[in-house]
């Protein structure tokens, strides 16, 4: 068995990892990383880009349905098989790209997941390895259903793949990647259902904002059924069977396919966590405000892997990873983490955004606030494009007159949420930003009436 040493080891390939090495290596550290899937992390590969790729097709189709009748004289052919292998031109390349990348930079790469061994030690390929700092970056990963059939849907990665589209797909989730591939599916023509144990969709999210998306929902055909907890899968001669209980009532559905939305978990069960003393939760890896584990100090964790404040958001695998790197570089900069707000999109049509407070915690960190909400298709941005879903609701401190919160339904909801996140950050008054000017008419414009 070969022994390796390194000042520093990297599990995992996203963006979290890569950061925290290519910045550690570029100071003169001996570097490893490690990944047991294809290098370049879960949004470049299976994730948020990809992903993106498919809705541009969808906002045409929207687009296009929405003006037929008003200068669209007939809707546009698409090809789910074109477009899959368009999104290839966006992924195929990643892998190699990062090894190439890391290689030239000097990091030694492994293919394996690593075991501890102890505090210190690793064991991958075979070989044992030590290093002063390993770094935890392996992500999530979907969550396994606690059910007969587990086996039977496909997940999300697996609907990134599909060659062509089944004539009926049940989504197992309505969070949002439930959510935003049942839109994708339901405008290519597919037939879709939505079943959650939920009594509604995206929890996280303001419930007069996802009354509003899940209406939008429906007038594209998709179907949800909610309090109903999936109990099995089954695979017919030609269909899936899903049983659920709703409310003490046996249901039962049946389409071509099944995908599991249920959600997604910290991916470190292949880590035998306990031998490197590192302390962990369902939540992920237990870290300190220096995204350290409070039980090993020389293991740190960054990106959706981390139990911490952050979002489970590439933007914010970032910043979490500049601030680990910080730590063990013992750089000159701010080493603790200090989340700003962290905006939140959910790709649907219309897009479902937010960022900061809402109402339920800001009374509970005791604000005096008011509420700015209005259901406003009205608006010229929403009615040139014919679109009936525009909404907001806008929290603001009565002392300070700074935005708490901003929740946003519409077309570009998830560019326009960015314009808060600045005036959040910046601690710009809303008398400030009814001051500015702004391109008109563009949908930022509208944020002076929003405040």
């Amino acid at each position: 068995m070969g022994f390796e040493e390194f000042d520093v080891f990297v599990i995992g390939t996203g963006t979290a990892g890569k950061s925290v090495a290519k910045e550690c290596v570029a100071e003169g550290l001996k570097v490893a990383i490690a990944d047991n899937r294809e290098f370049g992390g879960t949004c470049a590969n299976r994730g948020c880009d990809p992903k993106k790729v498919l809705v541009g097709l969808t906002e045409i189709l929207d687009r296009a349905g929405k003006m037929q009748g008003h200068g669209i004289t007939k809707m546009p052919e698409f090809s789910w098989k074109d477009l899959m292998e368009f999104k290839k031109t966006f992924t195929s390349a990643v892998p190699a790209a990062t090894e190439k990348d890391l290689e030239k930079l000097g990091i030694k790469m492994y293919h394996q997941s690593p075991k501890f061994l102890d505090e210190n030690t690793l064991s991958v390929e075979g070989k044992t390895v030590t290093a002063k700092k390993i770094v935890i970056a392996t992500g999530n990963k979907a969550m396994e259903l606690p059910i007969p059939g587990r086996e039977l849907p496909i997940n999300s990665d697996d609907f990134l793949q599909l060659e062509e589209l089944p004539e009926s797909i049940i989504f197992i989730g309505a969070g949002y990647i439930g959510m935003e591939f049942a839109h994708i599916a339901a405008r290519c023509g597919v037939e879709v259902t939505v079943i959650d144990g939920e009594s509604r969709s995206l929890n996280n999210f303001d419930k007069d904002m996802v009354e509003h998306l899940q209406k939008a929902s429906e007038e594209i055909g998709i179907k949800f059924i909610f309090d109903a907890e999936v109990a099995e899968v089954e695979k017919l001669q030609t269909n899936f069977r899903v049983k659920a209980d709703q409310k003490g009532k046996k249901i039962e559905l049946k389409a071509k396919l099944v995908v599991n939305a249920a959600g997604r978990v910290p991916s470190i069960d292949e880590l035998d966590l306990e031998k490197g003393n590192v302390k962990y939760s369902n939540k992920g890896i237990a870290v300190n405000e220096r995204l350290q584990s409070p039980t090993n100090k020389n293991v740190y964790a960054c990106g959706d892997v981390s139990a911490s404040e952050g979002l489970p958001l590439t933007p914010l695998s970032s910043q979490e990873a500049r601030i680990v790197a910080g730590n063990i570089l013992d750089k000159d900069r701010e080493k603790k983490v200090d989340y700003p707000p962290q905006p939140s999109v959910v790709f649907t049509l219309p897009n479902l955004a937010s960022v900061g407070l809402n109402e339920k915690e800001a009374k509970e960190k005791g604000y005096d606030f008011k509420v700015e909400q209005k259901y406003v298709p009205q608006w010229f941005n929403a009615k040139r494009i014919n679109d009936d879903y525009y909404a907001y609701k806008t929290l603001i401190d009565k002392e300070t007159g700074l935005v708490l919160g901003a929740h946003l339904l519409g077309p570009d909801a998830g560019e326009m949420i960015n314009m808060f996140v600045m005036a959040m950050c910046g601690k710009l008054p809303c008398e400030t930003l009814k001051g500015m000017i702004f391109s008109y008419p563009s949908w930022a414009s509208d944020i002076k009436a929003m405040v």
